[in-house]
């Protein structure tokens, strides 16, 4: 497997990187186990969970998972803001929260140190240096290595660069933003930040919520099985008859060059400028086996023609930053 540089860093982490939202939840801890143990024994070296994902369950699934020394040789991340609680103080990026929750997040790993830690979402009305300052500390005492962010945009991540900069504080390496064939739109500010500064983007959501994948016959009726039935607040915004007509032209090319849609949705987001790893989020082994094949494929540079036909560069046809709170331009239906 070639690996890839996480950003400025001098880390090494494998072209895909395992998501765990499905972890603990819908997918029960026996077979969540055996997905990360399958994971790791392809070479994938990359885990991304966050403190909400299944209550905290997801960070107590990949703690039994990584047990007996497996922890060492993983690049271990995951992500704070989201509420925990009814406590006005129990979410965002404040220097209280951030140093309660890694403390839980560790607590709940099974882990001395947090390989990557990430602000899951910006806020606005908080000056950055203090989320900065609690994260620097927190890289000094050695509790955390890298720090990142998740769906800010350019600007933000801009003004946190500097600020780093100017006071000396450990910096973000890393963006995590939606990004797939359907919602393109990253590649207008974003993409050329990150080239320009050296930033991993991380993206997720690479097969649109399963749009990519064939999921779903209407935007109206999901399967009960489906991300989008178990999280329907989101997917109205995302799961359009624009995108699902988009999806399956996308189909239509993936099978003339002789594979399902997801695994070209995947190969192309892969190898997208400035992209170093898109999570992957398998519900089940089989989910795992049909992304860990496209490690072994090639994307066509006729494809990636054919595919900037149907959603062009910087374009989108489903909102995937509907929940990012900053992004103000609604996409028609």
């Amino acid at each position: 497997m070639e690996y890839r540089v996480l950003g400025r860093t001098g880390v090494y982490v494998s072209p895909l990187c395992l998501g765990t939202m499905n972890l603990g939840g819908p997918t029960p801890e026996a077979e969540a186990i055996r997905i990360v143990h399958k994971a790791l024994d392809a070479g994938l070296n990359f885990i991304d969970t966050a403190n909400v994902y299944v209550e905290g369950g997801s960070e107590r699934v990949l703690a039994k998972a990584l047990d007996g020394g497996k922890r060492n040789h993983v690049v271990l991340a995951t992500k704070v803001y989201f509420p925990i609680s009814d406590d006005p103080n129990d979410k965002g990026a404040s220097r209280r929260h951030i140093l309660m929750e890694v403390e839980n997040s560790l607590s709940r790993l099974g882990t001395e140190w947090i390989d990557l830690y990430q602000m899951h979402r910006p806020v606005f009305e908080l000056q950055q240096d203090e989320t900065l300052r609690a994260l620097d500390d927190l890289t000094r005492q050695g509790k955390v290595r890298y720090i990142g962010c998740s769906t800010y945009p350019a600007w933000r991540i801009m003004e946190a660069l500097a600020i780093s900069e100017r006071y000396g504080l450990a910096r973000f390496v890393s963006e995590q933003p939606p990004y797939n064939l359907l919602d393109r739109r990253i590649e207008n500010e974003l993409v050329p930040l990150a080239e320009r500064y050296n930033l991993a983007l991380l993206p997720w959501s690479p097969l649109a919520m399963g749009m990519l994948a064939g999921r779903y016959a209407t935007a109206s009726e999901f399967p009960d099985d489906s991300r989008a039935a178990r999280i329907q607040a989101w997917a109205a915004e995302r799961v359009n008859e624009r995108g699902l007509s988009a999806a399956r032209q996308v189909g239509d090319v993936a099978r003339r060059y002789g594979m399902p849609g997801s695994q070209l949705a995947l190969l192309w987001v892969m190898n997208q400028p400035a992209v170093t790893s898109p999570i992957i989020g398998p519900r089940t082994q089989a989910h795992l086996a049909e992304a860990l094949a496209v490690l072994e494929m090639q994307l066509d540079p006729l494809a990636t023609s054919e595919l900037d036909a149907i959603v062009p560069p910087g374009s989108a046809v489903s909102d995937f930053h509907n929940t990012s709170g900053w992004m103000k331009m609604k996409l028609p239906a």
